[in-house]
């Protein structure tokens, strides 16, 4: 056999035993009269001793010996003469008494360390040798956890785990899809599913009344830390539910997960409007482990000749608690970040509280300090406070407000990984104006059920003033699920295709099929999808989500270790129908 134990099973008690261990090396220090081997699987680390009582074959076989060298030890476990608190195993060691090389190695081309020396790109290059580090593959290992633990509590709840297709019909609503030709239906294509939500409707029409699926899913939009081209997703959903069942439910599972991998009891999750996040934080994933709540000053800012103000539709602003001593560096550094292109302001405008009561603004030309002292009251301002103000239009400004509060919470020190901030955002407008296309396009999807009570009269006269029956999970600023009840009622379902500008013929083409379900009895159901990417960065406290995926594709869509996407031949082309055009550089 190639081994009895695993590189991090062995304690005091297997002293005296023989045992065989296999693994890589992680690093080997020779001193003369001994060589030690540090031997790492994925389950830790043991270390092996060379000697003066090991055979000469053995001692010739240790100075072969490298970096990620796979090999077999067989020998005693005894105790360790100088111990390591830092891993499990640091109180025994391994007296070898026979050594096997099973597969050398080249030298890696960055260290197998949690502290690489290697960069994102050469990492992500040799995936299969960054998935060795520890770091990382700690990452994957929870992922499997909270998997496990979804299917557990899902299937508690009487919810079936079923599969749906990968190759599935084109439609024009939200991002883009990825294409695949069909050979056997020339100039026809497949798309890869954005996500299951037609077949999962379809389910329930099929009285499957709980369905869950840890699926992939497949969208070709533009990329950042927090995507990929394809992700996972927890897809579920659920027949004869309103929408408090499915907000009930699924907060038990959050809640679930964080006591069973974290044995954190998380209270009740807060609940907030889709009008009051944009109204207070200037996003609808507000970041709750801090205040500096927005407050609006149109009443008391305007009016003073300060035309920045006076020509604004709103002029709103973030208290700093205890930031009255910034310096102009630290003030001129803030002017510059929301003048970023990313942010797009156009200046910014403080107040600083002064310790002995005075006010000391960037515009005292305009403001006297009784006019400062009101605004100042408005945002419940003490002595040593800095007020941060911003104007312009209303919904333009909320934004670049958000991102000063969010670099503010940063840099004071707020945004603690580990502190957790949980709420559903609820009301959503059910459809968003594209000025560009001149039509309304849905904010979730075209599924998505209005508001009972601004059905169907308002869907009729003011579409954008109708809310939605949807609602997303927030967590520390970062939406990790979203979902809505959806509509099972035909005639509700071609009120909202008309309202997306679709006439009843399209509707048709494209969904058809649902439509046409929708004829023989569905139920009402509602349902939701977590990022399951996201969900375990958070539980890691990490940013990124690549770490969280075995193999995860860079900022332009690339796999660099196996170099894809990449050309396809003549042939292959020719089979299906395809004909390239040059691409000009």
């Amino acid at each position: 056999m190639y081994r009895t134990h695993t590189c991090g099973e062995l304690r005091k008690e297997n002293i005296g035993q023989n045992v065989v261990l296999s693994g890589w090396v992680q690093k080997t220090r020779d001193l003369g009269s001994m060589s030690f081997i540090d031997l790492r699987d994925r389950y830790g680390i043991t270390q092996i001793v060379v000697d003066d009582t090991s055979s000469q074959n053995i001692k010739d076989t240790a100075k072969t010996l490298s970096r990620e060298y796979v090999i077999q030890a067989k020998g005693v476990v005894r105790e360790r003469s100088s111990k390591n608190a830092k891993i499990p195993t640091g109180d025994i060691e391994i007296e070898v008494k026979e050594i096997e090389i099973l597969n050398p190695s080249k030298t890696p081309p960055f260290t197998i360390e949690d502290n690489t020396d290697g960069g994102d790109e050469l990492r992500m290059k040799y995936r299969y040798l960054d998935l060795r580090r520890n770091c990382v593959k700690q990452n994957l290992e929870l992922r499997h956890r909270l998997a496990m633990m979804v299917r557990n509590y899902l299937s508690k709840e009487s919810f079936l785990e079923i599969e749906t297709p990968f190759l599935i019909r084109s439609t024009p609503e939200g991002a883009r899809d990825f294409v695949v030709p069909s050979r056997m239906n020339p100039n026809q294509f497949y798309a890869l599913p954005q996500s299951p939500q037609t077949f999962k409707q379809l389910l329930m029409v099929s009285g499957f009344d709980r369905y869950f699926q840890i699926v992939k899913c497949f969208r070709d939009e533009d990329l950042r830390a927090d995507r990929q081209p394809e992700f996972t997703q927890i897809d579920c959903e659920m027949s004869f539910v309103e929408q408090e069942d499915v907000l009930q439910l699924f907060e038990g599972l959050i809640k679930y997960l964080f006591k069973e991998e974290k044995n954190i009891a998380l209270p009740t999750f807060q609940r907030m409007t889709w009008q009051d996040a944009m109204k207070y934080y200037g996003s609808d994933k507000p970041d709750l482990r801090f205040g500096m709540q927005f407050v609006e000053l149109n009443d008391v800012a305007k009016g003073k000749d300060f035309k920045v103000f006076d020509d604004a539709e709103l002029v709103v602003g973030i208290k700093a608690e205890g930031c009255a001593e910034y310096t102009r560096k630290q003030l001129d550094g803030l002017t510059d970040f929301v003048k970023r292109p990313q942010v797009g302001a156009n200046g910014l405008v403080y107040i600083k509280y002064n310790n002995d009561g005075t006010f000391k603004s960037s515009i005292d030309k305009f403001f006297t300090q009784e006019d400062l002292q009101a605004i100042a009251d408005k945002f419940n301002a003490k002595q040593g406070d800095l007020m941060l103000i911003m104007a312009g239009e209303k919904m333009k400004t909320r934004v670049q407000l958000c991102s000063l509060r969010l670099e503010m919470g940063q840099r004071l020190g707020l945004r603690d990984p580990f502190n957790y901030a949980v709420l559903w955002i609820t009301d959503f407008p059910l459809l968003e104006w594209s000025e560009e296309d001149q039509r309304f396009y849905a904010m979730h999807h075209p599924f998505t059920a209005p508001n009972p009570e601004d059905y169907p009269e308002k869907l009729k006269t003011s579409p954008g003033e109708v809310r939605a029956s949807a609602y997303d999970l927030v967590i520390n600023g970062t939406e990790v699920g979203g979902g809505s009840i959806r509509i099972h009622d035909r005639k509700m379902q071609l009120d909202m295709f008309e309202a997306l500008g679709f006439t009843e013929e399209s509707a048709k083409q494209q969904f058809g099929f649902l439509m046409q379900a929708f004829e023989y009895g569905a139920p009402p159901h509602g349902g939701i999808a977590f990022g399951f990417d996201r969900l375990c960065s958070i539980f890691a406290g990490a940013d990124s989500i690549r770490d969280f995926i075995a193999f995860p594709k860079n900022n332009s869509g690339r796999d660099l270790m196996s170099d894809s996407p990449n050309v396809i031949s003549q042939q292959q082309l020719d089979e299906l129908y395809i004909s390239l055009n040059k691409v000009e550089k």
